[in-house]
């Protein structure tokens, strides 16, 4: 490679969050933040039980009084960022819907509470990112799920971010009656024999 191409690469302009979406879907998904591209982690089997556990529990809870929806692995584009929460909670009223009432293929707005959880050897940078990205652009609560620590890390519209532990209840959205400690969430990875 030349040195005039190498000028020409760095001068480059960044992606555009319209050209990401143009790309071709990779899986895992990529996400784009920050005039970054980044793939997520492949899932394992810790990450991927807590997220379908976790997307049961809360429908149980919210969808048949129609408070809420979880949703896994959905693509959500909002403040020049397409993130793709592991678990991504919306107010009843605010699921997009297309003009037929069917839902909406594209979320183009914020959740209202977005989960992430760590996979083996992943750093709590990026997945902290994406959090304060939707906490800063109006979404109510965040939690960040540590497996191997056994700890979840919350964020709240306030900015305050707090450790949870053992058996103390972690905060839900407001208005959804859900009691569930960090003991509850990582008991979920001991499957009966």
């Amino acid at each position: 490679m030349t040195e005039t191409s190498l000028m020409v690469q760095a001068s480059a302009p960044p992606l555009t969050l319209d050209a990401f979406l143009q790309l071709p879907e990779t899986q895992p998904a990529s996400e784009y933040i920050n005039h970054q591209t980044i793939q997520k982690p492949v899932l394992q089997g810790e990450h991927s039980l807590i997220q379908v556990a976790l997307c049961k529990t809360i429908d149980q809870v919210a969808e048949s009084q129609r408070i809420a929806k979880a949703f896994s692995e959905l693509r959500c584009v909002f403040g020049d960022a397409a993130i793709v929460p592991d678990v991504s909670v919306f107010r009843w009223g605010r699921i997009p819907r297309a003009p037929s009432g069917r839902i909406a293929n594209r979320f183009e707005v914020h959740p209202d509470w977005a989960i992430e959880i760590l996979s083996p050897d992943q750093a709590q940078t990026r997945p902290l990112e994406k959090l304060l990205h939707c906490v800063e652009h109006g979404t109510e609560l965040g939690w960040l799920i540590d497996p191997e620590a056994e700890s979840i890390l919350t964020l709240s519209a306030e900015s305050q971010i707090k450790l949870f532990r053992g058996s103390q209840v972690l905060p839900a959205l407001t208005g959804l009656n859900l009691t569930l400690s960090a003991d509850d969430v990582f008991n979920w990875l001991h499957l009966p024999n």
